[in-house]
């Protein structure tokens, strides 16, 4: 991929933990620029897709920007967010040293917030079983912005 293909696209999309309409700008590879399908290739932070996926995007004059409009295929990654709640009782960092070491690529927002991608090759469950035990401990708290159907088979 060059560089020439990427692309800013805005994501417009309703919070539930904001409970309000929002924006998330994301780096997307410019996949079929005529069918305006684009490859998101950030983890997103807040907004409910995942890395990989493809959408269609046009330009919007009120935005002034390549704007979503639907996604076209699904990737198959899934996105969860993750919140530091107990700051005395781990770093950041061991968390995220733990969860590369079972194969999840993390994305650092703060000191006390990340974004986990999950390939379609990974089993979540083991992931989700990290991520629940830290949470019982009150360390974390999660959220599946956007789970695949694999991966919520892996954990149901």
């Amino acid at each position: 991929m060059t560089e020439d293909k990427l692309v800013k696209v805005l994501f417009a999309f309703h919070s539930d933990a904001l409970e309000e309409w929002t924006i998330e700008t994301m780096w997307c590879e410019t996949v079929d620029q005529e069918k305006g399908h684009y490859k998101i290739e950030n983890i997103p932070f807040y907004a409910p897709f995942a890395y990989n996926d493809l959408v269609f995007a046009e330009y919007d004059e009120d935005e002034g920007m390549l704007t979503y409009r639907e996604t076209v295929a699904f990737s198959g990654h899934s996105t969860i967010q993750v919140v530091l709640m107990d700051k005395d009782a781990s770093s950041t960092n061991e968390i995220i040293t733990m969860l590369e070491a079972l194969g999840a690529e993390i994305e650092k927002f703060s000191n006390d917030y990340f974004v986990i991608d999950i390939s379609p090759s990974l089993n979540y469950k083991t992931i989700n079983d990290e991520l629940k035990n830290l949470t019982e401990k009150e360390i974390i708290d999660y959220a599946e912005s956007c789970l695949d159907d694999k991966h919520q088979f892996q954990i149901t």
